[in-house]
């Protein structure tokens, strides 16, 4: 079986979790994390970057971060994992859905601002497979209303728009390092990154369980105490050390990633051509990180037909998302503004294909092969 995806792992990655356990300090944001936290400051710019224990925790991060209340209004996409909205109907706010572009599969820069009401506090974009939003449109969109901007990046380490990191360009953003991701800090984690200075202070104490302990430590008050709502969003010395050892290898895990992303789309382009599939589009001022490969048929049952041939012949590819308006959750805790012109048909037609660090030629050819063989019986 050629799986869908092995979580990354580079080989140096034993030596420093070793080290960890024998450090004084193994919780968290001991020498590793703190490494790992320079190492994103530098490379992306970002002005603060902080480990967590997941991008579903560094959402929720957010939350607090701008103070969301009950009744309060956040847009996003309904093509996009549970914990975007999760993160912000747990703090009582309502999400308002919009409507994805079919190019990118991501939001509709040209559909958030019908959506904006009185009670809207953010617009979370998503991007897609490691491709920016139109995010120039959004920024203005959200100077224009003064609403926050968080980018859900979950899926875009190293990935850019007009030569800006992904997660540095709203006024909060994140990664994640599951180990479906391009980087994992062993299974879970992710970074939350603050690129606003009115949340620097307010952003260690929410992580530190809402207390000023870091500031305690560095000697700027007197006192350890609870300031105000937070928890627990610092991973062990183990994660960030898992992961240390491929940041320190990132840019040879994304050159490897993108050269299998590039063999795919040249060998299924004439697929394509001939209309049989659809293949991914990349907008000119994105440079994506290869983080999927996906190909469109034309419908759901062509989807599901053809999900059944790669899975006989042990090829293993999968579908993602249901969209979260039409979900139990997504009804009562969000609506759709507008119309769902593109979100749910779209949904049904993609198909995610083995896409891994150091996933062979070999395998690639096998995937390929089979599609092809599905295609012209």
């Amino acid at each position: 079986m050629i799986p869908f995806n092995q979580p990354p792992y580079i080989g140096t990655e034993d030596k420093y979790v070793l080290t960890a356990l024998k450090q004084t300090k193994i919780a968290g944001d001991g020498f590793f994390a703190k490494k790992c936290q320079k190492w994103f400051e530098e490379k992306t710019g970002a002005s603060i970057a902080l480990l967590t224990t997941s991008c579903t925790h560094a959402l929720e991060m957010s939350a607090l971060l701008i103070n969301l209340k009950e009744g309060d209004e956040v847009i996003m996409p309904s093509y996009t994992f549970v914990s975007t909205a999760n993160a912000f109907a747990l703090r009582g706010a309502k999400i308002i859905f919009v409507d994805i572009r079919p190019d990118t599969m991501n939001i509709d820069e040209t559909k958030i601002e019908a959506a904006i009401t009185s009670k809207t506090k953010a617009i979370i974009p998503v991007h897609y497979a490691g491709v920016a939003c139109e995010m120039d449109t959004i920024m203005e969109i959200a100077d224009r209303y003064n609403l926050i901007v968080i980018e859900d990046a979950a899926q875009g380490m190293m990935s850019t728009y007009k030569d800006k990191p992904l997660g540095t360009i709203g006024h909060i953003g994140t990664y994640s390092f599951h180990e479906t991701k391009n980087y994992t800090s062993g299974g879970e984690g992710g970074v939350i990154f603050i690129n606003d200075e009115k949340y620097f202070d307010h952003a260690e104490i929410i992580r530190e369980k809402g207390t000023n302990r870091n500031q305690f430590f560095r000697g700027q008050v007197d006192k350890y105490t609870w300031v105000e709502l937070g928890s627990s969003y610092l991973p062990c010395e183990l994660q960030a050390a898992y992961l240390y050892a491929q940041l320190l290898d990132a840019d040879k895990i994304n050159h490897n990633r993108l050269a299998s992303w590039y063999y795919y789309y040249q060998k299924l382009t004439p697929l394509a051509q001939q209309e049989h599939i659809e293949l991914p589009y990349t907008p000119k001022e994105c440079q994506h990180n290869a983080h999927m490969f996906y190909i469109k048929t034309k419908n759901l049952q062509e989807r599901t037909a053809l999900l059944a041939h790669l899975e006989k012949n042990q090829v293993g590819a999968v579908f993602h998302y249901v969209p979260l308006h039409s979900s139990d959750a997504g009804l009562k805790f969000g609506k759709f503004n507008g119309e769902d012109t593109y979100t749910t048909i779209e949904s049904e037609r993609i198909i995610r294909l083995p896409m891994f660090y150091n996933l062979n030629r070999s395998s690639q050819d096998n995937v390929i092969e089979t599609i092809y063989a599905f295609f012209h019986q």
